[in-house]
């Protein structure tokens, strides 16, 4: 896999206008595109989950993400619009990764 493939698609604005359950989800969207449910399905021959099978530069970048979503969620940012800046960071940290 080459290293463009490895870096996160912007969010379409339909991703974007979705509230999701969960802060993971948020996560998942934001680094890989879809939601834990999205991704087993799309993968049902895989055991566990996306974050499984993501390799040691998504972890890296989930990590960040998770600690930087802690300060916007403290900061009383919308969900919406934290999904839009956590994707914008992963792409960028995905290229320099």
């Amino acid at each position: 896999m080459t290293k463009e493939h490895l870096v996160p698609k912007e969010l379409t604005a339909k991703q974007a206008s979705i509230i999701y359950a969960d802060e993971a989800d948020v996560l998942n969207v934001a680094l890989f595109g879809m939601t834990a449910a999205e991704w087993r399905k799309a993968n049902p021959g895989f055991k566990g989950n996306i974050r499984d099978h993501a390799n040691i530069n998504e972890l890296i970048c989930l990590s960040n993400m998770e600690n930087i979503n802690a300060v916007l969620i403290n900061e009383n940012i919308p969900q919406k619009e934290r999904l839009l800046k956590l994707n914008a960071i992963a792409i960028q940290q995905m290229q320099i990764l």
